[in-house]
């Protein structure tokens, strides 16, 4: 279809984005959450929530391919998905739609968060919708981890950790390199923790101009936690990329580490190694991985 506004001739499609979540198709859960009318219009107020789901469906779909080996997503080998600080679960509700009612898969998807009255609705509709492969837990990762450790669970095949809190990141991210999950979707948030060392500690004069300033010292510190946990990440065998989650003016956010397992461990983890002696610290993904890094 042809428009013409304004002197200037552009297509329908050159208008509208072809999400995988399409616009004008009522989804029920997104009705409920008040994203989307029951007309499948979306809502204007929520339309930053519209883009950032179908971002993470983006990302998903992306490294789909490497979830789908050894029978994976069938009724006798459904899919296993753990997603910590699920929240309000727009994304963990996406997921489990994109993942059966798109893609005609089963899968298993575990969302885990602090409140328990948040948990309680997202179960109760996940309920509503039949979405019986969907389950909430109330209840901190690091506890989450240790039971895993001591029951010997079943591997899961993707961990998504996005936004949990400083050191909450670093407990979701050993968990999967501890259970050898195949893929890792995180998007970090509040890295509060070399921050609150960086001034004390840091052994490289030369960085002491960029922690002269709060501001700057709490971005740089936040990247560099996020570097440290990408070098770890590859130590243990993951091909690792640090992606831009979402557009800097909708959050600021918006960095996405997402690790894909290769099996190939170093014997060393050399980078992370010499940013921690410039820094003049380790972060809380090393000393919980620190038995098992060289």
């Amino acid at each position: 279809k042809t428009i013409q506004k304004d002197n200037f001739i552009f297509t329908e499609h050159n208008r509208k984005k072809n999400y995988i979540i399409s616009e004008g198709e009522p989804v029920p859960f997104l009705i409920q959450l008040g994203v989307m009318t029951s007309q499948g219009k979306i809502v204007a107020a929520k339309y930053d929530k519209f883009r950032q789901i179908n971002r993470f469906l983006e990302y998903v779909e992306d490294v789909l391919a490497e979830l789908l080996v050894e029978n994976k997503g069938s009724k006798e080998n459904p899919l296993k998905i753990v997603d910590f600080g699920c929240g309000k679960s727009y994304l963990t509700f996406a997921l489990y739609h994109y993942v059966t009612n798109i893609k005609g898969l089963e899968a298993s998807i575990t969302g885990l968060d602090l409140k328990k009255e948040v948990i309680l609705m997202c179960g109760s509709l996940a309920k509503n919708f039949g979405y019986t492969g969907l389950h909430f837990s109330t209840g901190d990762i690091e506890s989450y981890r240790e039971n895993a450790l001591k029951n010997k669970e079943d591997p899961p095949d993707l961990v998504i950790t996005l936004h949990a809190c400083d050191t909450a990141t670093d407990y979701a991210l050993a968990y999967a390199v501890e259970q050898k999950a195949k893929v890792i979707l995180s998007v970090p948030c509040c890295q509060h923790e070399v921050n609150g060392k960086l001034g004390k500690t840091c052994n490289d004069n030369a960085l002491s101009p960029l922690l002269s300033y709060g501001i700057v010292k709490e971005r740089f510190a936040a990247l560099a936690t996020d570097v440290m946990r990408a070098e770890l990440l590859e130590s243990k065998g993951y091909d690792v990329q640090i992606l831009e989650f979402i557009d800097m003016s909708h959050t600021p956010k918006n960095l996405l580490i997402r690790g894909i397992y290769q099996g190939k461990v170093q014997e060393k983890s050399s980078g992370y190694l010499d940013l921690c002696q410039a820094l003049g610290t380790h972060n809380t993904l090393f000393n919980l991985l620190e038995n098992t890094i060289e």
